[in-house]
């Protein structure tokens, strides 16, 4: 009776190798380690991005708590640290690696991951489930390949063979710590070796979970006592005294206290571009590439939702998520609009707004290089010449704020990337052309201690234990 109760609550396997029917599928993903491998091979054919992909798989998702945290881990583990990963077992494959099965080769991916960096998952349990699933989707053949390979490597762990620093140190930098070589040789370049690497370390540790206490709801006070009460863990954060950390909560976007808009995840980061703003009361902002929010929401959150600030993005779906934050977080003072600044559609910025903004954000679409930890699938999307498509985009979006900014008025430029031609060279590039603009020291409304040289504030995940990111107040003085 026992045993007929069990097979009763188990979900029948397809019944041959190749089994892609509906009901098939749902049995071959039933696991976090199998969805991890789907997602693993949607991210590698497509230009789908890691956090779109997991956040539709867990939203459907029948996977418990425990599980969904799983796919989570294996997904950036594996994405993080994946050139490492094929440096052992191409080293061990017998054969053309790079030829191999998609879903073969992520399921070893996976299954590598956690012999090398979960200590709490027996070896055999990772080895056993990757051959189980390569047994349903490709035959006793590859599951066979793939169970020898993982247990060979394991008899050899302690003996593995590394990659030399001496032979070719941008090689074995991108290798040791899992980054593509174009960006580990710019890197150096720039920083040296030794600061190369700790930046790519930083990039290469599990993010921390940061938010803004939203004060125009709660206060810091009664929010962490809230926080005591369910025996969550926070820490303050550098440079802004309401923005804290916290160990990542499985259910925090469920949480009642993030539901009622008491708190939102943002970096510091992003929070110190809201201070170089300096919003008062008596000004009008305009936000131009604006959703989901997060800097938007908080500009309210300083001016206690007095004041007005226009909210602007060009996709439709996201200034619907963005109106949905607002909402959340009690945000009155801010007006999300469907439009793009670069070509106008609306009499708002085709004519309202011309000449009438007092501070203008621009938070550039950048390449995302000051983010790996939170979004490891960005360093290998992304290419050289990505960056100087990129610096086109940017100076435009500069040049097209100007005829909404009032004279005497501030553009505020900001980027979550750590590369210089993103960042200062923009700033420089404009202020060479715009003489009757002037770079104002950051110093005025942040911490000099992430104050650059060239008085812009500047992050970098292994010196400020924050995002990458980058920002500047230009000033129009004629």
């Amino acid at each position: 009776m026992q045993n007929e109760e069990i097979q009763e609550t188990v979900e029948p396997k397809p019944e041959k190798k190749g089994d892609f029917s509906k009901e098939g599928l749902k049995t071959i993903y039933s696991d976090a380690r199998s969805c991890a491998v789907k997602i693993l091979c949607r991210v590698e054919r497509t230009d789908a991005y890691l956090d779109k992909v997991l956040d539709t798989e867990l939203k459907y998702s029948v996977l418990n708590d425990y599980d969904k945290a799983l796919l989570s881990e294996l997904t950036h583990g594996v994405l993080r640290w994946v050139r490492r990963l094929d440096w052992f077992l191409n080293g061990f494959y017998r054969g053309q690696y790079e030829k191999c099965l998609p879903e073969v080769k992520n399921a070893m991916r996976v299954a590598l991951y956690q012999i090398l960096f979960l200590n709490k998952i027996p070896y055999a349990a990772a080895v056993n489930e990757a051959v189980e699933f390569v047994k349903k989707i490709r035959g006793e053949k590859h599951a066979g390949i793939v169970n020898g390979l993982l247990r060979t490597i394991i008899r050899t762990l302690d003996n593995l063979v590394w990659p030399t620093r001496e032979i070719d140190e941008v090689n074995y930098l991108g290798i040791i710590q899992s980054h593509p070589n174009w960006l580990v040789r710019r890197w150096i370049n720039r920083f040296g070796f030794d600061d190369a690497q700790k930046l790519c370390e930083a990039n290469n540790h599990r993010p921390v979970l940061s938010f803004r206490v939203n004060k125009l709801k709660i206060s810091v006070e009664e929010l962490l006592n809230k926080f005591k009460e369910k025996n969550i863990n926070y820490r303050p954060v550098s440079y802004l005294n309401y923005f804290f950390t916290i160990k990542l909560m499985s259910r925090i976007y469920s949480d009642d206290m993030f539901k009622n808009g008491y708190f939102t995840i943002q970096d510091v980061s992003a929070g110190l571009v809201s201070h170089l703003v300096n919003p008062t009361e008596d000004e009008l902002i305009l936000d131009v590439c604006a959703a989901p929010g997060g800097k938007a929401s908080h500009l309210s959150q300083l001016l206690n939702n007095k004041g007005k600030i226009i909210a602007i993005d060009k996709y439709l779906s996201r200034v619907e998520i963005m109106k949905s934050n607002f909402n959340r977080l009690g945000v009155l003072n801010a007006v999300a609009v469907h439009d793009d600044i670069s070509n106008p559609k609306t009499d708002l910025l085709k004519s309202e707004l011309i000449g009438k903004a007092d501070k203008i954000l621009i938070d550039a679409p950048c390449s995302g290089l000051g983010v790996l930890s939170k979004k490891p699938d960005i360093k290998w999307k992304r290419e050289v010449e990505d960056i100087y498509k990129l610096q086109k985009l940017q100076l435009e979006l500069l040049e097209n704020s100007l005829p909404y900014l009032k004279p005497g008025g501030a553009l505020i430029y900001s980027t979550c990337t750590v590369e210089y031609d993103e960042n200062y060279f923009i700033v420089k590039s404009f202020l060479d052309k715009h003489n009757n603009f002037v770079l104002e020291d950051a110093k005025k409304y942040v911490s000099g201690k992430v104050v650059n040289k060239d008085n812009c504030v500047e992050l970098f995940p292994h010196t400020h234990y924050a995002d990458g990111a980058f920002s500047a107040v230009l000033r129009n003085v004629l």
